[in-house]
């Protein structure tokens, strides 16, 4: 029996709020899906942050070179690693021609040779797809011969965008390695975070403050993650999914096989982190560890507001535009609104249904949901008069053109915005950005087009 998922059965989740059965499916393939990321590199991102697992792409160099250390997925695993190593199979003609799969054999055999990680990710590509080379089976022999797991991932580049990578990422999480490790040990209030990739530290604002409520997190997907905490994910009281709405599928297996129940929520700002604490000690259904909580926002958020002082009067009457995806789309603007910024329009297009919502609900009807940011985020900035543009490297030269701040809230930014210190880098970012003649000196026309 082929260990492959069933894409039919990942594009009409039930879970999910673009079910067939609701709306069109998110992840229906559409011309030009990926052209935003391929299903290849979301699966990457869903799995990459393990540090001591090697990720193997079994396809052509430039599939490797082009996903490769994207985002900076931050580690505290003591030993090497491994997502600074890119491993590929380096597929060629002559393989394309007499298969590939003695080619991967060998090239699993000289990592576990050569790094000893605690488990191999095989990625699976358009190419190697195509001709069929059989990951399941050479994984299956290599985790016989060595003894520890060969995780094939079936996410090709052509099957469809980024989201649906994701999902595809965390069906093979699910199939290969949860539930195939018992835990040293078991508390109450064990949970897994799930769509957390510790960019730039994010995941590190806040599980200070879930430590020192009690709250242990069993495993992670898979930010600062370990191998064999996800292996024993199955015995979690709670799934806790932190961004990646396309991991919902996983989540609702998991309720299905191991009865844990899940929640989503986001720890960008003061009131998302507050709510999304408060919301994982109402879970777990202890009135003494939701006393504790509450006891910690209203330490925190006072310290919080002492910090801000001083950045209130830069903030007072701005505006912002934020270009962004994913629960970005609003816990971002959530972020920017703790801090006094007005967000007169948030990017939608990469948003569900139910992420498109809660930015209506932050933003109000004055509020613009961009389903098209390219071609509408210069036109709102002149409209609206907004002061900030928060979006991805590649609208810099938007601002640029338009002379107003900007600032990089997407996976290259280099500083976490995540949980209370992280909304205080945030601030400190912005009002940096905003006091930055930069923008303006480099927005005006040369003397000589006056």
């Amino acid at each position: 029996m082929s260990n492959k998922p069933k894409i039919k059965d990942l594009l009409n989740e039930s879970a999910c709020e673009h079910n067939p059965g609701k709306k069109v499916a998110c992840n229906a393939p559409t011309p030009g899906a990926t052209t935003g990321g391929c299903a290849f590199e979301g699966a990457q991102i869903s799995l990459f942050p393990y540090a001591d697992a090697a990720h193997l792409v079994h396809g052509p160099m430039t599939c490797l070179g082009s996903s490769w250390e994207t985002r900076a997925t931050r580690t505290s695993w003591p030993g090497r690693d491994l997502t600074q190593m890119g491993f590929t199979t380096d597929i060629n003609l002559n393989d394309v021609v007499f298969s590939g799969e003695e080619k991967l054999a060998k090239a699993i055999d000289y990592i576990m040779a050569h790094y000893a990680p605690q488990a191999v990710f095989v990625y699976s590509t358009c190419v190697t797809a195509l001709i069929g080379d059989d990951l399941d089976l050479i994984c299956k022999q290599a985790a016989e011969r060595h003894g520890v797991p060969m995780v094939p991932v079936h996410a090709p580049g052509f099957v469809g965008g980024k989201n649906l990578g994701s999902r595809l990422g965390g069906e093979a999480a699910l199939r290969h390695l949860i539930g195939t490790k018992e835990p040293d040990r078991s508390t109450p209030f064990d949970i897994n975070l799930i769509g957390e990739y510790n960019v730039t530290g994010d995941m590190w604002q806040y599980s200070p403050l879930l430590e020192e409520l009690g709250i242990r997190i069993l495993s992670t997907l898979s930010g600062d993650g370990r191998v064999a905490d996800i292996r024993s994910a199955h015995r979690a009281k709670l799934n806790v999914i932190v961004c990646a709405k396309s991991l919902i599928s996983l989540t609702r297996k998991m309720q299905e096989q191991y009865g844990i129940p899940s929640i989503s929520l986001s720890f960008y700002g003061k009131r998302d982190t507050s709510n999304g604490l408060l919301a994982i000690a109402s879970a777990l259904g202890d009135a003494g560890l939701i006393e504790r909580t509450k006891a910690l926002i209203a330490r925190e958020e006072a310290t919080l507001e002492e910090q801000l002082k001083p950045y209130r009067a830069v903030f007072a009457g701005k505006k912002a535009v934020l270009n962004t995806g994913g629960n970005k789309s609003w816990s971002i603007a959530s972020a920017l609104q703790d801090l006094g910024i007005e967000v007169v329009a948030t990017a939608v297009k990469k948003a569900t249904e139910d992420d498109r919502e809660k930015a209506r609900q932050y933003l109000g009807e004055n509020g613009v949901l961009m389903m098209n940011p390219g071609a509408e985020q210069a036109k709102l900035i002149e409209e609206r008069g907004a002061h900030l543009l928060l979006a991805g490297g590649r609208s810099l030269y938007t601002a640029i053109k338009k002379g107003i701040a900007f600032a990089d809230v997407n996976q290259e930014k280099k500083k976490s915005y995540g949980g209370y210190a992280g909304l205080l880098n945030l601030a400190e970012d912005l009002k940096n950005a905003l006091e930055n003649p930069v923008f303006k000196l480099a927005a005006r026309r040369a003397p000589w087009e006056k």
